[in-house]
């Protein structure tokens, strides 16, 4: 059984390294900073946002997902809020256990209890996992799109 809860400061190091294993691009450094930032300081955004964590009954985390409210996202109403999942993870040993399920139901009453009709996320386009766990919990794509870039 995987509980869900509200991440909290003792939680900083495990999150770091899931957020890690999520984004490799970042280090684990920095996303030790972020944690250690999003405990002292709170978060980055001007709008509610929150972390939630699964664990097994020792405490040892399971996964996480990190969402906030945006005030507009691709393919939602623009004159409501819309909950966002910025980050969502489940360690590989506990994937196809609903785990990812329980936080997803869990950031969706957050966003309720905040004004939100709708959910919004995104995935690399490549991430063909992400996507067919996001569409099995009732996501739909509504765009797809490649970022470009040029330094000047």
């Amino acid at each position: 059984m995987h509980s869900v809860r509200h991440a909290e400061p003792a939680d900083a190091e495990e999150l770091a390294a899931m957020r890690a294993a999520l984004w490799p691009a970042s280090s684990l450094e920095e996303q030790r900073a972020e944690m250690e930032s999003f405990f002292s300081d709170g978060p980055i955004t001007l709008l509610p946002a929150a972390i939630f964590v699964t664990h097994t009954p020792n405490q040892s985390l399971t996964g996480f997902l990190e969402i906030d409210l945006r005030s507009h996202a691709d393919g939602c109403d623009p004159r409501q809020p819309v909950g966002y999942i910025e980050g969502w993870f489940v360690q590989p040993e506990y994937r196809g256990q609903r785990v990812g399920a329980a936080l997803m139901r869990t950031a969706e009453d957050w966003a309720r209890m905040h004004g939100a009709r709708e959910m919004a996320s995104d995935a690399l386009i490549d991430n063909e996992a992400s996507e067919l766990a996001h569409r099995a919990l009732g996501f739909e794509v509504v765009d797809r799109c490649v970022h470009l870039r040029k330094q000047l």
